[in-house]
Protein backbone atom coordinates (compact mmCIF):
# COMPACT_ATOMS: atom_id res chain seq x y z
CA UNK A 1 0.00 0.00 0.00
CA UNK A 2 2.22 2.55 -1.16
CA UNK A 3 -0.30 5.63 0.10
CA UNK A 4 0.42 4.47 3.94
CA UNK A 5 1.28 7.07 5.99
CA UNK A 6 1.55 5.72 9.54
CA UNK A 7 2.22 1.87 10.56
CA UNK A 8 -1.13 1.85 12.54
CA UNK A 9 -2.89 2.88 9.69
CA UNK A 10 -1.52 0.23 7.65
CA UNK A 11 -2.17 -2.45 9.95
CA UNK A 12 -5.83 -1.49 10.41
CA UNK A 13 -6.41 -1.39 6.48
CA UNK A 14 -4.38 -4.86 6.14
CA UNK A 15 -6.73 -6.12 8.72
CA UNK A 16 -10.21 -4.62 7.13
CA UNK A 17 -9.03 -5.90 3.72
CA UNK A 18 -8.56 -9.54 4.92
CA UNK A 19 -11.95 -9.49 7.12
CA UNK A 20 -13.62 -8.27 3.67
CA UNK A 21 -12.34 -10.95 1.99
CA UNK A 22 -13.13 -13.83 4.77
CA UNK A 23 -16.35 -12.63 4.34
CA UNK A 24 -16.66 -13.17 0.62
CA UNK A 25 -14.83 -16.66 1.04
CA UNK A 26 -12.22 -15.31 -1.05
CA UNK A 27 -10.10 -16.40 1.75
CA UNK A 28 -9.98 -18.70 4.91
CA UNK A 29 -9.10 -17.62 8.33
CA UNK A 30 -5.70 -16.74 9.26
CA UNK A 31 -3.83 -13.98 10.48
CA UNK A 32 -2.29 -11.06 7.91
CA UNK A 33 1.02 -10.92 7.22
CA UNK A 34 3.00 -7.64 6.09
CA UNK A 35 6.33 -6.26 5.87
CA UNK A 36 7.41 -2.64 5.28
CA UNK A 37 9.50 -2.48 2.22
CA UNK A 38 10.18 0.91 1.32
CA UNK A 39 9.60 4.23 3.84
CA UNK A 40 10.03 7.60 1.36
CA UNK A 41 10.55 10.50 3.07
CA UNK A 42 11.14 14.21 2.08
CA UNK A 43 13.55 16.83 3.58
CA UNK A 44 14.70 20.31 3.45
CA UNK A 45 17.84 21.02 4.02
CA UNK A 46 17.16 24.99 3.70
CA UNK A 47 20.30 25.43 2.05
CA UNK A 48 21.46 25.53 -1.35
CA UNK A 49 23.26 22.45 -2.67
CA UNK A 50 26.11 22.99 -5.25
CA UNK A 51 25.55 19.38 -7.28
CA UNK A 52 28.20 20.01 -9.75
CA UNK A 53 30.77 19.84 -7.24
CA UNK A 54 29.05 17.31 -5.21
CA UNK A 55 28.93 15.08 -8.33
CA UNK A 56 32.72 15.27 -8.17
CA UNK A 57 33.25 15.11 -4.82
CA UNK A 58 31.17 12.21 -3.52
CA UNK A 59 30.77 8.40 -4.48
CA UNK A 60 28.14 6.22 -5.89
CA UNK A 61 26.28 9.34 -7.52
CA UNK A 62 24.39 9.99 -11.11
CA UNK A 63 24.05 13.51 -11.96
CA UNK A 64 22.99 14.06 -15.17
CA UNK A 65 21.59 17.60 -15.44
CA UNK A 66 19.82 17.20 -18.79
CA UNK A 67 18.02 14.26 -17.90
CA UNK A 68 16.65 14.96 -14.38
CA UNK A 69 17.18 17.89 -12.12
CA UNK A 70 18.33 16.32 -8.64
CA UNK A 71 21.66 14.39 -7.93
CA UNK A 72 21.44 10.63 -6.81
CA UNK A 73 23.05 9.13 -4.81
CA UNK A 74 23.17 5.81 -3.26
CA UNK A 75 24.35 5.36 0.52
CA UNK A 76 25.72 2.01 1.99
CA UNK A 77 24.72 2.81 5.48
CA UNK A 78 22.24 2.80 5.84
CA UNK A 79 21.32 1.60 2.48
CA UNK A 80 19.03 4.31 0.94
CA UNK A 81 18.81 6.33 -2.02
CA UNK A 82 18.76 10.38 -1.72
CA UNK A 83 17.37 12.51 -4.49
CA UNK A 84 19.34 16.00 -3.92
CA UNK A 85 18.47 19.26 -5.17
CA UNK A 86 20.14 22.22 -5.72
CA UNK A 87 17.31 23.85 -3.72
CA UNK A 88 18.00 21.97 -0.19
CA UNK A 89 15.42 19.68 -0.93
CA UNK A 90 15.98 15.83 -0.65
CA UNK A 91 13.86 12.72 -1.11
CA UNK A 92 15.03 9.41 0.83
CA UNK A 93 13.67 6.30 -0.87
CA UNK A 94 14.42 2.47 0.27
CA UNK A 95 14.46 2.76 3.79
CA UNK A 96 13.14 0.07 5.50
CA UNK A 97 12.54 2.03 8.70
CA UNK A 98 12.00 5.64 9.78
CA UNK A 99 14.88 5.60 12.09
CA UNK A 100 17.01 5.08 8.39
CA UNK A 101 15.49 8.02 7.15
CA UNK A 102 16.87 9.97 9.99
CA UNK A 103 20.49 9.05 9.75
CA UNK A 104 20.59 9.13 6.23
CA UNK A 105 19.96 12.73 6.11
CA UNK A 106 22.02 13.69 9.22
CA UNK A 107 24.15 11.41 7.98
CA UNK A 108 23.97 13.34 3.95
CA UNK A 109 23.43 16.85 5.80
CA UNK A 110 27.16 16.31 7.45
CA UNK A 111 28.99 15.18 4.62
CA UNK A 112 27.34 18.57 2.73
CA UNK A 113 28.69 20.30 5.66
CA UNK A 114 32.14 19.03 5.48
CA UNK A 115 32.68 18.91 1.43
CA UNK A 116 31.13 22.67 1.55
CA UNK A 117 28.57 22.59 -1.15
CA UNK A 118 26.13 24.05 1.13
CA UNK A 119 25.03 27.69 1.10
CA UNK A 120 22.62 29.05 2.97
CA UNK A 121 19.67 30.61 1.91
CA UNK A 122 19.46 34.73 1.26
Amino acid sequence: MHWCKKRGRCEKTVKQIVSALQNKGVIKDGKPEYQIQNVVASANLYAEVNLESLALLLENVLYEPEQFPGLIYRMDDPKVVLLIFSSGKMVCTGAKKEEDVRIAVEKIYKRLLDLGVLKPKS
